[in-house]
């Protein structure tokens, strides 16, 4: 009997081990795929803002987005889905260069493109940081993620439709908290294997970094306009 105990106890430690491990392995390569892209992005973005390109417009902005979602979703398990991932971010770089250079247009413009991506660094690194470390489970989060984005989404569309700054504002502060959410919910998805293939979370880590900072980049406008 002590040696059935024994050998069920080496299997659960070697089972444990094994998990610890894929764990690592999937936090690696999320972290290192979302470097990637992130630099990726940056470089797009700096390209359009120096080429001065116009933005492409938001039916063209939401089938390209949607359109690249898709295949990276579609290819998440091959290779080809690594090429989808770059195209998805690099679009979304893209998208982003004529939005920055407005904002470098205005007074002290370079302040708060600089304080933008400086509080979207340290909000993601603390936590993310936080949900690595803690290892506390997130999961409950996910349904109220999921209508808040929904609701925000529809929100913003029609704020740009009908030009209604208020509601703009409003939709941009909502998208800073739920974005916070979604990175603590994605963090603890990878840390308890929710979440298994590093293409998919680094897209929705990616997703939640840039929302991140075009809200922040829009609050902090509105408040530099103020002054």
């Amino acid at each position: 009997m002590n040696t059935i105990h024994s050998i069920d106890q080496n299997k659960g430690m070697s089972s444990q081990a094994s998990l610890v491990l894929s764990t690592n392995k999937m936090i690696r390569n999320t972290y290192m795929l979302l470097s990637m892209t992130l630099l990726f992005s940056a470089l797009t973005a700096a390209a359009a803002v120096a080429m001065k390109l116009p933005h492409p417009g938001i039916i063209i902005t939401l089938i390209g987005y949607f359109g690249l979602l898709f295949l990276t979703s579609k290819f998440r398990d091959s290779a080809l889905g690594l090429a989808f991932v770059f195209g998805l971010t690099g679009f979304m770089g893209y998208t982003l260069g004529p939005i920055v250079s407005h904002y470098l247009g205005l007074p002290n413009g370079g302040q708060i493109v600089m304080t933008a991506m400086g509080l979207t660094g340290a909000i993601f690194l603390g936590l993310s940081g936080y949900a690595l470390t803690s290892r506390k489970d997130f999961s409950f989060m996910g349904g109220f993620l999921m209508v808040g984005m929904v609701v925000g989404f529809l929100a913003g569309l029609g704020a740009m439709f009908f030009e209604i700054p208020a509601l703009s504002l409003t939709v941009s502060a909502v998208f800073v908290l739920l974005m916070s959410g979604l990175i603590l919910y994605e963090t603890s998805n990878i840390i308890h294997g929710g979440e298994t293939n590093y293409i998919m979370a680094t897209v929705t880590l990616f997703v939640s970094i840039f929302n991140l900072f075009t809200s922040l980049l829009h609050l902090l406008g509105f408040m530099n306009s103020d002054d």
